[in-house]
């Protein structure tokens, strides 16, 4: 059944508020918490519901999706990236409304060539508009091992963490005039795909396909978030632990978040002032973290 289109109504964070069941999703398997979206046999749930892999080759790329909806709360995923030779490879991990207008909150992963390192890509969009982009280099492989990429979400603001280390912040400015993604519930998506026209040094190194499949391996999905129900007779339930719905950063999160910032950004759409010559856009003015 479709769900109802809340984003188009002044009532809908009120309706919302109604519709959503408070709960606790903590780690299970991939069974139960997602659905495969496209790709066929490239990927595959394995180790009783443990463990999800998701292949590129030259005919397709691979996906999957969250059953659930939600508004606001935390969602952590483990990854390890394609090895080796990933030019050409995009791989996400995103929150992402449906339909038109949609808000969005991205993790991307650029691939490159053997030695070299991923980009991490960020944005955020807001009612289909986004270009709110950060860009990092890594302190670490990873390729090598599993680490824990999350995405915190509330009312005040977005943090995007990487094994509990705050990369970027994105406030919320709707007071000077800034969308804020707050009222359109969002899936947790998932994808491993070729973006070789851009995705590894502007398009300039494609990707190698005798090198395929190229695949990226996840594990121990958190939700602890506000899951969005259609039945609007659902009961808030008790949960363990919310402290995310009023989370930002403490002492030692700013200091941690300057040195990320100072040491692996290469990017931030608030220092390119040939892109925005009329000015950067307005919150550029308000924080440093974003």
């Amino acid at each position: 059944m479709p769900q109802p289109d809340y984003s188009n109504s002044k009532y809908g964070a009120f309706a919302l508020t109604i519709a959503c069941l408070i709960v606790a999703a903590f780690a299970g398997s991939f069974y139960d918490e997602m659905d495969i979206t496209f790709g066929g046999e490239r990927a595959k749930i394995l180790n009783g519901g443990q463990d999800l892999y998701l292949s590129l080759d030259q005919y397709s790329g691979s996906g999957f999706q969250s059953k659930n909806e939600y508004l606001f709360g935390r969602f952590d995923m483990q990854l390890k990236l394609v090895p080796d030779n990933s030019a050409g490879t995009v791989t996400t991990f995103y929150l992402s409304s449906q339909g038109t207008g949609r808000d969005e909150i991205d993790f991307e992963f650029l691939g490159n060539s053997t030695g070299n390192p991923y980009t991490i890509h960020t944005n955020v969009y807001s009612n289909g508009k986004g270009d709110k982009e950060q860009e990092f280099h890594l302190w670490f492989d990873p390729t090598a091992a599993f680490h824990t990429y999350c995405i915190l979400w509330n009312s005040q603001r977005i943090i995007f963490y990487i094994d509990d280390i705050p990369l970027r912040v994105f406030n919320n400015h709707e007071a000077i005039g800034v969308p804020f993604p707050k009222s359109q519930p969002m899936k947790v998506y998932s994808s491993v795909w070729n973006a070789d026209d851009w995705a590894t040094q502007g398009g300039r190194v494609k990707t190698d396909w005798t090198k395929a499949p190229f695949t990226a391996s996840y594990r121990k999905f958190n939700a602890n978030a506000n899951k969005v129900s259609p039945d609007s007779k659902s009961k808030s339930l008790e949960n363990e632990n919310q402290a995310w719905r009023s989370q930002g950063l403490d002492a030692a999160g700013r200091n941690r978040i300057r040195w990320v910032q100072n040491k692996y950004m290469i990017y931030n759409y608030c220092n390119d002032y040939s892109r925005f010559p009329n000015g950067l856009p307005v919150e550029c003015t308000r924080s440093r973290f974003l």
